[in-house]
């Protein structure tokens, strides 16, 4: 059985189910079980903050509710329905999608993201390489809000901080990173690294209306 139909049928497994069900057929994965236990262990969760598991534009929720719980049940997190881990959300949760929020999974998956933040084309797929999906993750969105990219912006969203930060374009792809405090005060914690396949919507999203949350940050 292949990898993604692997994923496709822990899923399936557990869109119906209960969070122990949806745990029992996580269980069946056993590089992604590996990867979650060695991300708890390494504490790369604490530099995520929150988002929702639910689109905001289409309301449709990125999984289940039992595979969300199940999923952070491994991960030692604790969540609230949809409210969880951006990471665990962006990376594990995407990658048993089953909706037409597949579109998640794509990034990891696809060449678009690596490509717009000069890395190999390869370099986020999950059972490629060495080091965790989040891992790879956690470092790539961290150097590129550390670098600035080409466009960078600074606000405050609900008294909270929040910084964007768009790359350099490289072979005709971009990526941003985005990260928001918790709480007001406090540093900013990563919540998404996106591929952007056009710049000037985002820059002009960015610029004439800044104060808000973006991209399921909770």
């Amino acid at each position: 059985m292949g990898r993604i139909e692997e994923l496709d049928r822990a899923a399936a497994a557990a869109s119906d189910s209960t969070p122990e069900a949806a745990a029992e057929a996580l269980a069946t994965i056993d590089w992604l079980i590996a990867a979650i236990d060695a991300d708890r262990a390494d504490g790369l969760f604490s530099r995520w903050g929150q988002a929702t598991a639910v689109d905001a534009r289409t309301g449709e929720a990125l999984v289940p509710q039992p595979l969300f719980e199940a999923l952070h049940e491994r991960a030692a997190l604790k969540a609230t329905w949809p409210i969880g881990n951006a990471g665990l959300l962006q990376t594990y949760a995407s990658l048993l999608s089953h909706t037409a929020a597949d579109r998640n999974r794509e990034r990891w998956l696809g060449t678009d993201l690596a490509t717009g933040l000069g890395l190999d084309r390869a370099h986020f797929v999950p059972w490629e390489g060495s080091g965790t999906l989040l891992a790879r993750a956690t470092h790539a969105a961290s150097v590129l809000l550390a670098s600035g990219g080409e466009f960078s912006w600074y606000s405050l969203a609900e008294g909270r901080a929040t910084r964007a930060v768009l790359s350099h374009e490289h072979d005709g792809s971009r990526a941003l990173a985005y990260a928001v405090a918790p709480a007001p005060g406090t540093s900013p914690l990563l919540v998404a690294l996106l591929p952007v396949a056009q710049a000037e919507p985002i820059r002009r999203d960015l610029d004439d209306a800044a104060s808000r949350l973006r991209w399921n940050a909770a």
